[in-house]
């Protein structure tokens, strides 16, 4: 018997992209969530919008998603999120994760 050394097929990776509000910026909330999408191992990006929101996106295997986008609400300790909307998204065009 032949043992493949290939390693077994992932889950497609989804997209979101997630706009949160509240007290989100000047709080290191951008550069605590880029710190939690690496430790998930997601692409994507944090940045702020001149509305006070900030925008994130997030792209990898559905549960670290599922788990980075339940985490958007805790934010950092400074921060106090008022609500986060999640939209389907295409993939970011490079990988890391990124706090523009």
């Amino acid at each position: 018997m032949r043992i493949s050394s290939r390693p077994l097929a992932s889950a497609a990776k989804v997209s979101r992209r997630c706009l949160v509000s509240g007290r989100v910026q000047g709080v290191f909330y951008r550069a605590t969530a880029a710190d939690k999408a690496r430790e998930l191992g997601l692409d994507g990006y944090a940045r702020n919008l001149p509305d006070g929101r900030v925008e994130v996106l997030a792209c990898g295997e559905p549960r670290a998603v599922d788990t980075f986008t339940d985490w958007l609400w805790v934010g950092s300790s400074s921060s106090k999120v008022a609500a986060v909307q999640v939209a389907e998204a295409e993939s970011p065009p490079a990988s890391g994760f990124a706090a523009r």
